[in-house]
């Protein structure tokens, strides 16, 4: 199995309002892959709870089967439109760590 981790920083450009509106909308769009995208076990997307000590506004923890899978996922059409309509135009920032377990 592998584990996908990512974090992202919000555009500091939008208010925090929008922030909450992104953060839910990533979460909702990357949370409903699971049984669409063959391989992804499971996604949590963190949104709230965050510390002050943190340099990142969300997390996504996912799992998946394989690293075939973890290549799978990254050009699914599915996990296309949420990454180009619901993270990429929001986030300034990505960071990501892929591992197996």
């Amino acid at each position: 199995m592998v584990k996908h981790i990512i974090l992202w920083t919000l555009n500091p450009a939008l208010s925090d309002e929008e922030k909450a509106e992104v953060k839910a909308g990533i979460k909702a769009g990357l949370e409903s892959l699971v049984g669409k995208v063959p391989g992804l076990i499971d996604v949590k997307v963190h949104i709230d709870g965050r510390l002050a000590s943190s340099n990142a506004d969300v997390m996504l923890d996912s799992t998946l089967e394989s690293v075939e899978a973890l290549k799978g996922y990254a050009l699914h059409p599915e996990h296309l439109a949420v990454a180009n309509g619901k993270v990429r135009p929001y986030t300034v920032q990505r960071a990501c760590l892929d591992f197996e377990i």
